[in-house]
């Protein structure tokens, strides 16, 4: 068990940090969106994915004179395989249960994040913020649930997104602790190419299609490399070195929210009153926790071994 918890006045959560954080879930968000209309299987939407971001940005790093390195691989490694790991458990968890369950056991994830971080880096978590994070995480519950009657379930699918969740917390776990190691565009795109190569396997053994995309599915795979991959993930990942890392989980509970807003908007797919008035209930909880993070700080600590 570790120590009293630590408190920190040198070091403040960033509004900035915490603005950077919304925007990376939003962006996480409207990606189910622009996949949904990708004719491709979802690990290989992955693999192509992340490996147009890794190259593309490490390419235009490398030309400003800062080039993906082997130190920045090895690195980024662990992050990578972590990321790489979520999206084929989720993906392959949604095959054989619920998207509804799928979705559901993924937003545990921060409830995984905040004991690794009180754990690993001594960050607090005051009860105000517990009950506004368990009031959002009830409300996903129900956003999702009300949308999912009828729906097939199965306990072999649930696992796989029980083990999608622990690879993500992983993933947010690795991102804060390369502060200090690499940068964290270095680590973004170092990540982002160890998700394209592990994926790619991964794929064929599910028997997806790697073959070269239509025109009209490349324009949307550059969307989703640059839109979730800068907006997203090269955001959260500069986030996460400004503010603690069990917020940046906590705000992850948006992408539910976003993801359901933009479908109604975007495809049409409706909304039950139940359904607003959960959204509304996530949008208030979060809007608590943000609210209550001015002059709140955590100082890292050292990963036991």
């Amino acid at each position: 068990m570790p120590a009293n918890p630590v408190e920190s006045s040198d070091e403040t959560v960033s509004r900035v940090g915490v603005l950077a954080g919304v925007i990376a879930v939003s962006s996480w968000g409207l990606a189910g969106v622009v996949a949904k209309d990708i004719d491709m299987g979802g690990v290989a939407i992955g693999a192509y994915r992340f490996a147009i971001y890794g190259v593309i940005v490490g390419l235009l790093m490398m030309l400003r004179g800062s080039p993906i390195t082997l130190h920045v691989m090895r690195s980024s490694m662990w992050g990578g395989i972590a990321l790489g790991a979520d999206v084929a458990l989720f993906f392959s968890a949604i095959k054989l249960t619920s998207i509804a369950n799928a979705t559901v056991i993924s937003a545990m994830q921060p409830v995984a994040v905040a004991l690794i971080a009180w754990r690993v880096f001594g960050e607090q978590i005051r009860r105000r913020d517990i009950t506004f994070g368990l009031l959002a995480l009830a409300g996903v519950t129900v956003a999702v649930l009300a949308s999912a009657e009828g729906a097939d379930t199965s306990l072999e699918g649930d696992v796989l997104a029980g083990g999608a969740v622990l690879a993500w917390a992983l993933y947010f776990v690795f991102s804060k602790q390369a502060k200090g190691v690499i940068t964290s565009n270095e680590y973004t795109v170092g990540a982002a190419l160890w998700v394209g190569l592990i994926n790619v396997p991964i794929a064929l053994a599910f028997g997806q299609s790697m073959a070269w995309p239509s025109g009209h599915s490349w324009v949307r795979l550059l969307a989703l490399a640059f839109g979730a991959g800068v907006l997203g993930h090269s955001m959260m990942n500069w986030s996460i070195q400004q503010i603690p890392l069990w917020l940046g989980s906590t705000l992850t509970l948006l992408i539910p929210v976003v993801s359901a807003a933009a479908a109604w908007y975007f495809l049409d797919e409706p909304l039950t009153v139940v359904q607003i008035t959960a959204m509304a209930v996530v949008l208030f909880a979060l809007g608590g926790v943000i609210t209550g993070q001015a002059g709140i700080g955590s100082r890292p600590r050292p990963l036991r071994r």
